[in-house]
Parts: structure tokens; C-alpha cells; sequence
């Protein structure tokens, strides 16, 4: 008599693949190799980062703690980033420096440019700015926020709580000297994302680092 697997438990493996499924779109420059053989170091600016609350969550919120939250993600995400290639660095995978987000954000706040301002320079104004030879930046969506500080601070605020079960990474990286665009690596995952920033960014870069000039 054939074994048959019941219709449930093929219904149940096919919802678990699918929460764990990511959707991935992935851009590389065919020159980014040869351009990438010229840089020494490259800078992280803050994400632009929203959070999607619900309705009766962001009624409990003023405009001004909306803001402060998103901007917290935003900065998380550069860090979590900044921690991953210092990662591969380490273990000799990477080929090039990364500045300091202290760094990075200290030469942006002298130039009074704000993480909504940032929009309104162009990748090649950035860098020269930060003195890089590329910079890598881009937007981040979530439901909840990652960080485990603003995780707890609105668990408080508005008795929310829970982890996060769906983010959105859109990430580029442009060439200092004439702003062309290298690399657009943008990915949705849904599912379980970990404990917290750094778990998500290493979720997020685990296979986009096998195609990023970068890392060997």
C-alpha cells in the first residue's frame, strides 16, 4: 500500500515555506567588480525607516514620537549593517574599510543634514561629504520595530509587544565619483526575524553577500 502524506500536512509545510519564503530583487552593476578594485573605504548612512503601526497604535503616539521611533530604527540599521562587514573584515572577507557610523553621522550633523534630509543630496555630494568612496544607503519598512529599545519603549507606551513578522530592506550603493548606482539589493522576509537588528540585518545579507563585490 503507497504511503500518502495527508492534505493537512501538506498544507502546513507549504504555509511554514511560505512564512520563511523571501522575495528578492537584486541589481549589480556588470562594471561593479572593476570599480569596486578602486575603493579603500566606503560609508553607511542611517536607513530612512518606517514603521507601520496600526491605527489604535499610532493614535496613542504623538507625530513627534513617531518620528523619534523611526529615526531610532533607521540608526539601528546603520549600526547592525556597519556590525556585519566589521564581522567579515575580521575574518579576512572583506576587502575594504567601512567608517564609523560615529564618524559618518557626526560629518552629516556638521552639515545639518538629517536622515529625512538626506533625499535631497545626491550620492556624489554624500561621499564627498564623508570623504568615502561610495556610500551605501536605502529605505527599511517593518510592522514592528527591531530594536530591542524601541520594542520596549512602545510595549510600554501602547502595551504592544511581540517580534517583528515582516520587514523590507531596499539597500543601494553608489560610486563617490559619479554616483553611479553599483549595487540595489531590495528584500522582503516574513516569518520569524530573530531577536532583534542585528539577527535581521544578518538574515537580510546572508546570501546578497555572496554577490556583493566587497567580500571575497
Amino acid at each position: 500500500m503507497k504511503k500518502t502524506i495527508p492534505l493537512v500536512l501538506i498544507t502546513l509545510l507549504l504555509l511554514t515555506f511560505n512564512n520563511t519564503i523571501a522575495q528578492t530583487n537584486l541589481y549589480e552593476n556588470p562594471k561593479f567588480d572593476a570599480i569596486a578594485k578602486e575603493h579603500k573605504i566606503i560609508g553607511i548612512l542611517p536607513f530612512n525607516a518606517t514603521v507601520k503601526l496600526r491605527p489604535k497604535q499610532m493614535k496613542e503616539m504623538s507625530e513627534d514620537q513617531i518620528h523619534d521611533l523611526e529615526e531610532s530604527e533607521g540608526l539601528n540599521i546603520q549600526t547592525a549593517m556597519y556590525s556585519w562587514f566589521l564581522k567579515r573584515k575580521k575574518r579576512g572577507s572583506l576587502k575594504v574599510n567601512v567608517q564609523d557610523p560615529k564618524k559618518t553621522n557626526a560629518l552629516l550633523n556638521k552639515k545639518e543634514i538629517t536622515i529625512k534630509d538626506l533625499k535631497n543630496y545626491t550620492p556624489e555630494e554624500l561621499a564627498k561629504i564623508l570623504e568615502v568612496d561610495a556610500v551605501i544607503g536605502g529605505e527599511f519598512q517593518t510592522d514592528k520595530p527591531m530594536s530591542d529599545g524601541a520594542s520596549v519603549a512602545l510595549g510600554l507606551l501602547v502595551g504592544f509587544w511581540g517580534t517583528t513578522n515582516s520587514a523590507v530592506l531596499n539597500m543601494s550603493i553608489n560610486n563617490a565619483s559619479d554616483g553611479e548606482l553599483l549595487w540595489n539589493y531590495n528584500k522582503k522576509v516574513r516569518g520569524s526575524l530573530g531577536s532583534g537588528t542585528d539577527d535581521l540585518i544578518n538574515i537580510l545579507m546572508r546570501k546578497a553577500s555572496r554577490r556583493l563585490a566587497y567580500t571575497k
